[in-house]
């Protein structure tokens, strides 16, 4: 009877979590709805703001600017976006790898770096790991705003524009779509080149007019391709994480389904066991009662 009671514990125990699990999986199914068609509309944003800045590049000559300075870097900064939560399969694990890796490349280039870490479990793995954190940031979860992420954006341009840092990547898991998302590490500062983003068409001087200069307008737009460029890595990293989360769920209900099935079976086999045996004695007694 201890044997059937302990499994039926199990099953109900199994029937609970899979509540949980189910539950999770529905809610991270939700989140990644909006949080795809957020990223998604950023993506395109940010692909159009390249093609303007590589048309008006095309007519503006060569331009100078801070942001578009490539000089030997000595001092570099380092962005980890992963999630405040666990629960999501590899998502945070393959975030901190890809931070740990470039930390380790520039330590083997003697780079002085700085480290930024936005969700606790990023900044848990990292300070496990002897990682010194410059900025700490819990306060993303899968509705990243854009007047959240500026202020670290403006940060960012002032420290490069000074000379403080000489290089900003971004390590986080870019979404390419439901079936791929992959832990990426991402260089935002220096910018690329207007004229090397992407396949843009040039446009003609004789039929646009840039006032005051197509310089003067790309000066305005370089700080605000970057600042789209980092916003939009939020909200990659955000609905990279709900897809994990969702899929993690999936598995883990349906794992927990096929555990409940064994168990059932042995409880109906230990339960049917149990009857064959109480049967079994009072056959006994009757027969020694007849003696």
């Amino acid at each position: 009877m201890a044997k059937a009671r302990a499994l039926d514990r199990r099953r109900k125990s199994v029937r609970n979590i899979r509540k949980i699990t189910r539950t999770m999986e529905l809610i991270a199914t939700a989140r990644f709805k909006k949080a795809m068609d957020r990223s998604v509309a950023a993506r395109d944003y940010t692909t159009q703001l390249a093609k303007i800045l590589g048309n008006i590049a095309a007519v503006g000559g060569d331009v100078a600017h801070p942001l578009l300075e490539i000089r030997p870097a000595k001092r570099a900064a380092l962005l980890v976006l992963t999630g405040n939560r666990g629960l999501c399969g590899g998502y945070n694990g393959n975030v901190v790898r890809q931070a740990l890796a470039m930390l380790g490349q520039w330590k083997s280039e003697r780079v002085a770096t700085d480290v930024s870490v936005s969700g606790k479990r990023g900044i848990t793995a990292l300070r496990f790991r002897g990682v010194e954190i410059a900025s700490r940031y819990t306060a993303f979860e899968d509705k990243p705003e854009f007047a959240a992420v500026a202020p670290i954006g403006r940060a960012y341009l002032d420290t490069y524009a000074a000379g403080e840092i000489d290089r900003l990547d971004v390590a986080y898991t870019r979404f390419h779509g439901i079936a791929k998302q992959e832990a990426v590490t991402e260089t935002l500062l220096p910018l690329a080149p207007p004229q090397a983003a992407g396949k843009t068409v040039k446009l003609a001087s004789d039929d646009y007019d840039f006032y005051p200069s197509a310089g003067s307008i790309l000066e305005e737009l370089l700080p605000a391709s970057f600042m789209a460029r980092l916003f939009k890595c939020f909200l990659d990293a955000a609905v990279s994480e709900q897809v994990a989360r969702m899929v993690a769920m999936k598995a883990a209900t349906e794992n927990a389904g096929g555990l409940i099935k064994n168990l059932s079976r042995q409880y109906n086999r230990a339960r049917q066991s149990q009857i064959t045996g109480e049967i079994m004695e009072i056959l006994g007694g009757v027969e020694a009662l007849k003696q």
